[in-house]
């Protein structure tokens, strides 16, 4: 299990295994953010505890960041999907043993131009700490 929190510990997330790869997205948001993601739907292998406060984004997403220390914790799709399932996706930044997800591979997603999914570059979490 992959646990997760912010700075002062008030947000915690875990993820139920590994993540198969870490998403660093370039949007206006994302970039700025400095984050990386592991996605699910709602429910399922991540879980949330502690309380936030959302930032939305538009009608797709709201970032979800701690009310005492600011840590950008998670996003939360506000639709839900043709099964019924909401998107989350958990700030990996926040692990709290860095070394467990260092060999995730990176996607990258242009979330600024195209929507696109981009290639693999052989980056992984490590190469993305500096």
């Amino acid at each position: 299990m992959l646990k997760g929190s912010c700075l002062c510990g008030a947000v915690r997330w875990t993820f139920d295994g590994i993540p198969e790869s870490a998403t660093a997205c370039n949007c206006t948001a994302c970039r700025r953010y400095g984050t990386l993601w592991a996605y699910d739907n709602e429910g399922e292998r991540i879980k949330i505890a502690g309380e936030t406060q959302a930032y939305v984004r538009g009608k797709a997403l709201s970032f979800n960041f701690c009310r005492a220390c600011g840590c950008v914790a998670y996003w939360r799709s506000l639709t839900s999907n043709d099964k019924g399932q909401r998107r989350i996706a958990v700030n990996l930044r926040l692990a709290e043993d860095p070394a467990v997800i260092a060999a995730i591979p990176i996607d990258h997603f242009d979330g600024l131009d195209t929507f696109d999914d981009l290639p693999r570059d052989g980056r992984c979490v490590s190469d993305m700490w500096f």
